[in-house]
This record gives C-alpha cells, sequence and structure tokens, in this order.
C-alpha cells in the first residue's frame, strides 16, 4: 500500500515526467490531514488557504440556496482534488461549503506553498496547468448534460462515469448534485430495478 507521499507523487508523475529530486521537493508542501463525517474545511465569506487532494473518504462542496436548500457543486473521492476554485485561485472569500461526506483523510496544500512550488519549477506550473484545463473540461461536460438530457439519462451518465460513487456519497447529495429530488431519484433507481428483474 502506498503511503500518503507516494500517492500524491504518483499523482504527479501520471502526468508530468520529474525526477526523484523534483517530485520529493513537489510533495515536500503537503500536510496530511484527518476529517470526521461532516467536517467542514472551507465556508463562505472565508479567503479559501487550501485546496485538499483526497486520500480515502469523501468530499463534496455545495452552496445554500434563498430557499434554505443546499446544491451540491463538486463531489470529490480518492485520488480527486476539491476546493472553492474561484476563491482560491483569486484569493477572495469563499461562497461555496466544502465539507467531508464521511470519515476522510486528505493532503492539503496552501495557496502559499503552491505558488513557491510553480515558481521553482516549470514542470510544477505545467502539472497544475494540467489539473485546471481537465477541471474546466469537465464542468463544460456536466453543464452540457445538466441542460440537454433528462433526469434519468443523467443519472445514468453519472453511474457509467462514477460507479464508485454511489456506494460512498449518500443519495440525498447526488440528487443534489444531478439537480432533482431525493425523491425523484428514488423513483429512478426502482424504475432501474424494475427494468431488471
Amino acid at each position: 500500500m502506498m503511503t500518503p507521499k507516494e500517492k500524491i507523487i504518483n499523482f504527479l508523475r501520471q502526468r508530468v515526467e520529474v525526477t526523484d529530486a523534483e517530485a520529493e521537493l513537489f510533495s515536500e508542501p503537503f500536510q496530511e490531514k484527518k476529517l470526521r463525517k461532516k467536517q467542514i474545511v472551507i465556508q463562505p465569506d472565508f479567503v479559501t488557504q487550501h485546496r485538499y487532494y483526497i486520500l480515502d473518504g469523501a468530499l463534496r462542496s455545495f452552496i445554500n440556496t434563498n430557499e434554505g436548500q443546499e446544491v451540491t457543486i463538486a463531489l470529490a473521492v480518492e485520488d480527486w482534488w476539491i476546493t472553492d476554485y474561484n476563491s482560491y485561485i483569486f484569493q477572495q472569500p469563499a461562497t461555496l461549503f466544502v465539507e467531508a461526506i464521511s470519515k476522510s483523510t486528505v493532503l492539503q496544500l496552501s495557496y502559499d506553498s503552491e505558488q513557491v512550488l510553480k515558481q521553482s519549477n516549470p514542470k510544477f506550473e505545467t502539472f497544475f496547468r494540467i489539473m485546471a484545463e481537465r477541471g474546466l473540461a469537465s464542468q463544460q461536460r456536466r453543464l452540457i448534460t445538466n441542460l440537454t438530457q433528462s433526469a434519468e439519462k443523467r443519472y445514468h451518465l453519472f453511474l457509467q462515469q462514477y460507479p464508485k460513487f454511489v456506494d460512498l456519497i449518500p443519495q440525498y447529495i447526488i440528487a443534489s448534485y444531478l439537480g432533482m429530488s431525493t425523491e425523484f431519484l428514488s423513483k429512478i433507481r426502482n424504475n432501474r430495478v424494475k427494468k431488471k428483474s
């Protein structure tokens, strides 16, 4: 089993070629942090100081609407990253909550440390650019799916793309992420079960 340091180095090496010395330098500023279930690590009105790489468990970002409803914006499980990107990148007050859905372990990287890494080596700059580009493409795909597909199709695509999310993340959070009520998601799931039997 890989150590936290080995995991983040492995993640880095899947995206850019680095020497052992560079990999060591990259991993240094990451700090391991244990989170309890429902622990909030980012909240609105405070400037986001960290981004989080998930070692195990699951996190989500969400907003509270004026009607008091929680709307899930992003989900993250092992080997994924999460933060309030607008707040983190521009160093302005957050608009999202980020919370642990379950007991989780993360590696946190501070904004200042990230800037030092980028300035120290162009390979690290490339790594963060690749992450940003992939994140943007993923957001665009999700937006288009939400605007053009039925609720059933959205759930079907979600199951195809993220099969391990279903066991780790409560149904009400998945429903919120897909833009539907928990009751409606239950109906879709029941219909799927009936079709299979």
